[in-house]
């Protein structure tokens, strides 16, 4: 089971109350996530497997040259990797990341000709994630993405390095917890929609980007300080 936690000291609805909280207080600091675009489950899933450690402005910028070069993903599909390195050169990591899109869009081409991924909406979430996951450069990262942040819409939280260093920094996840381990957690924890769960990422996302940063958290700012591990030991 996915979402099952035998080693929890403390009963899931103890967590969830801790998630309500930060909603409370990112919700004025940061506001919602009005209208958020929502892409195709395969373009999502382009998009996510070119983000690991990339500033958002040149993320988008790399996947609207794709998109420009290769309308048609199946096009795309068939590139080669040095032409697609080219085109998202500014990408950290832009040759590994280039080569793992081609192998993933061809696996799935091979057992879905239509590289039509609606068919994941059909499955349990463990089981979607899990297919996912198989593709070369596919984490838990990329593949809750693509299942959330896409018309897909399914309830799991998305957890990047910002939102995975907010997370042990609350304490909310031990600090040799992995990203996934986090995602599971706060999903199973929470009793959010896809919708809510992708807001409340785009929310810790913010706040690991702008006071929780990786170079020096800015506690006396942060609206999550009163009920954070890191915070009450200053």
């Amino acid at each position: 089971n996915l979402f099952y936690h035998a080693a929890m000291q403390e009963p899931l609805d103890l967590y969830g109350s801790q998630i309500g909280r930060w909603r409370e207080r990112l919700t004025p600091c940061f506001g919602r996530l009005v209208d958020p675009p929502r892409r195709t489950p395969l373009r999502q899933l382009v998009k996510s497997l070119i983000s690991s450690r990339t500033r958002d402005a040149v993320l988008l910028a790399a996947f609207h040259r794709l998109l420009v070069r290769w309308p048609n993903v199946d096009a795309l599909a068939h590139a080669s990797p040095n032409v697609v390195e080219r085109e998202i050169a500014l990408v950290t990591f832009a040759d590994v990341k280039a080569q793992h899109l081609i192998e993933t869009l061809r696996m799935i081409k091979a057992e879905h000709p239509d590289l039509d991924l609606a068919f994941l909406g059909g499955l349990r979430v463990g089981e979607g994630l899990a297919w996912l996951e198989r593709h070369p450069g596919v984490g838990r990262k990329v593949a809750a993405a693509t299942l959330n942040a896409s018309t897909l819409k399914r309830p799991v939280f998305i957890v990047d390095g910002h939102v995975h260093r907010v997370l042990v920094r609350l304490g909310f996840v031990g600090g040799k917890a992995s990203a996934r381990a986090a995602s599971e957690l706060v999903t199973s924890a929470s009793a959010l929609g896809a919708e809510d769960l992708l807001e409340l990422f785009a929310q810790m996302k913010r706040l690991g980007q702008t006071l929780c940063r990786f170079e020096e958290a800015h506690c006396h700012l942060c609206p999550l300080s009163d009920c954070c591990r890191t915070a009450s030991k200053l």
